[in-house]
């Protein structure tokens, strides 16, 4: 039934004439009349009698009418819950991080939208740009956070727009009896040779490592392959690899590991990234949280 027909049914039986309901209705009698001579065709009921030189509602003009008070009552329901959206940042929003960032930045950013945006409903999910940045553009997430280090930057699709949250410097994790642990920085061109801990076999994170390495003509021997940096750290402290290390979100140092700086600085950027053609206060408040929350703990980090 069109919505247009069951307003005009509703009005009518509000203002009890036609002319009233019309006059409700910024429209002209005959619109009025013609909407619900409609409306009885396309239900089949005789809705309207005569009433003097008036109408009135027949029984099933009267039981169309309180379904259509209903009806409009809660598309009226849907349009402010819309409207709200344009202002309030409400509702379910999906967020995928890889999980450096969602161990150390998505807590704190949470608990801030909880506090600010009560009606928002966030919900994450763990995964590497490889993964979140499909997601994203399928429209399964709406906001991503990824890595992208200097030396191999992640390619971002054309429909995804991105901020940069913080920058993060990333050293170098060396066995504490290693030769060159003894120094506070150590030039990459040095590392030849040496066998290295790593992300995942195949992924941007390994691919990263590789490339700032071969950079500097230090092709990695990659003898470990696990997508956690404190086990990283627990190969590096028993003396089986070496590893780079971003400084946010970095666990406690074991002991039989020390922590240099490299020649050149290598850095990666962590970017919050979502759809552009789905901007929202919901999106928004949450690039904002991840923000503020990324940018002090970066600022912690650098100060320890």
């Amino acid at each position: 039934m069109n919505v247009e027909r069951l307003r005009a049914l509703h009005a009518l039986s509000v203002h009890g004439t036609i002319a009233a309901a019309a006059e409700a209705l910024h429209v002209t009698p005959s619109g009025v009349s013609q909407q619900l001579a409609k409306l009885e065709r396309e239900t089949g009921h005789r809705l309207l009698e005569p009433r003097g030189r008036g109408v009135r509602l027949t029984g099933a003009g009267h039981v169309l009418a309180g379904h259509a008070a209903r009806v409009l009552a809660q598309l009226a329901a849907a349009r402010a819950d819309l409207d709200g959206l344009r202002e309030d940042a409400v509702g379910p929003v999906r967020l995928g991080s890889f999980v450096t960032a969602a161990r150390s930045v998505l807590p704190p950013a949470l608990i801030a939208l909880r506090e600010r945006h009560p009606r928002l409903s966030p919900t994450l999910r763990e995964g590497e740009a490889e993964t979140v940045l499909p997601a994203l553009v399928r429209g399964d997430i709406d906001v991503a956070v990824v890595e992208s280090w200097d030396t191999l930057p992640t390619p971002i699709p054309a429909t995804v727009s991105r901020l940069l949250l913080s920058s993060d410097v990333i050293d170098l994790a060396l066995p504490a009896g290693h030769p060159l642990a003894r120094r506070r920085s150590v030039d990459l061109a040095e590392l030849r040779g040496m066998r290295w801990a790593a992300w995942t076999a195949g992924g941007i994170c390994e691919g990263q490592l590789l490339q700032t390495l071969r950079e500097h003509e230090a092709d990695p021997v990659i003898v470990c392959n696990v997508a956690d940096y404190p086990t990283q750290l627990a190969f590096v402290a028993a003396d089986l690899a070496a590893a780079l290390i971003p400084r946010l979100g970095r666990d406690p140092v074991p002991g039989g590991v020390r922590m240099l700086a490299t020649r050149p600085v290598v850095r990666r950027g962590i970017y919050a990234a979502w759809r552009t053609d789905a901007d929202r206060p919901a999106v928004r408040a949450c690039v904002e949280a991840l923000r503020a929350v990324a940018e002090r703990l970066a600022a912690e980090s650098s100060a320890a």
